[in-house]
């Protein structure tokens, strides 16, 4: 259980998305206590938090004083961080900040950060390229420190731009359907982060690249159709028309598709056989798939 390590809670950020939420609810059934920090203290999803064991508090990620008050007497923080809604500057400051929070609190003993996979390898992908400074201001530090790197989230394919598509029969991806890539399920990502919460020693000056399994855009559209009862095919969406609304996804895709992303899925999988590692069938069979009657695909 983490609190045997730490005398103050796990402090979690973005524990009202997916890595934050996977995170903070694999902690609570290890029976650690946890923090959630969050910009909207009342709102309905920081009452669910509430109401599954967390303490809930506001923290204004572009105020140092706020975060210091947040993080006051944290034993422990998974940090995380999004340009989406901001932008990559913006996500770097905030991350930085929220570094430094913790260490001028004095209190932070460990420091789990998601980034994203080969982050660290100058992918020129502008959010890619955000994490990795957060990533190397966190090494400066002097704290005790993981990094993690997902890679392509599942869940994904289950937000709203997604389900959109998915309600035509059609899986949209900038990718041509038989390349493989590395996905993970939230549930996997905050399985581990819990994990090296739990036991620092193990994790700690640690940077792990993780992935559930490799599918290609047609095994995900099968895996879908299967647990949906929709049948859902693969449509390669140009890069062309995904730079004219995302040139930062634009530039991820194309080094997807040109370079690649390396994860040791095996090897990773031998290591931390307790995350239970969910297969991409298995994740989309656990879903309920609200896609309405069958269209024709067009």
């Amino acid at each position: 259980m983490t609190q045997q390590f730490y005398s103050g809670p796990v402090a979690v950020t973005g524990a009202t998305g997916a890595q934050g939420g996977a995170t903070l609810r694999a902690l609570l059934r290890a029976g650690a206590q946890v923090r959630a920090l969050t910009r909207a203290p009342h709102s309905p999803a920081a009452a669910e938090l509430r109401a599954l064991g967390a303490e809930v508090v506001q923290a204004d990620f572009q105020d140092q004083d706020s975060l210091r008050a947040a993080l006051a007497g944290a034993g422990a923080l998974f940090a995380m961080s999004t340009p989406f809604g901001t932008d990559f500057a913006t996500e770097t400051a905030q991350g930085i900040g929220l570094l430094d929070a913790a260490v001028a609190g004095g209190t932070v003993e460990h420091v789990v950060f998601t980034s994203a996979t080969n982050a660290d390898r100058a992918t020129g992908i502008p959010h890619f390229d955000s994490k990795s400074l957060i990533e190397r201001h966190l090494s400066t530090l002097g704290l005790s420190w993981t990094v993690l790197g997902p890679g392509v989230f599942m869940d994904n394919y289950a937000n709203d731009w997604s389900l959109e598509s998915l309600r035509e029969g059609v899986l949209a991806l900038p990718m041509p359907g038989e390349s493989p890539l590395p996905l993970v399920a939230a549930a996997d990502i905050g399985a581990l982060a819990a994990l090296a919460l739990a036991q620092p020693e193990r994790f700690a000056g640690r940077r792990i690249d993780l992935a559930s399994q490799w599918r290609t855009p047609l095994q995900v559209a099968a895996a879908i159709s299967a647990a949906s009862g929709r049948e859902i095919v693969h449509r390669e969406v140009p890069l062309a028309v995904v730079e004219s609304y995302s040139p930062d996804l634009a530039t991820m895709f194309r080094y997807f598709q040109q370079v690649g992303l390396e994860v040791e899925v095996e090897e990773l999988h031998r290591c931390y056989p307790e995350v239970g590692w969910h297969t991409m069938e298995r994740w989309a069979a656990g879903r309920s798939w609200d896609l309405g009657p069958a269209q024709r695909v067009r």
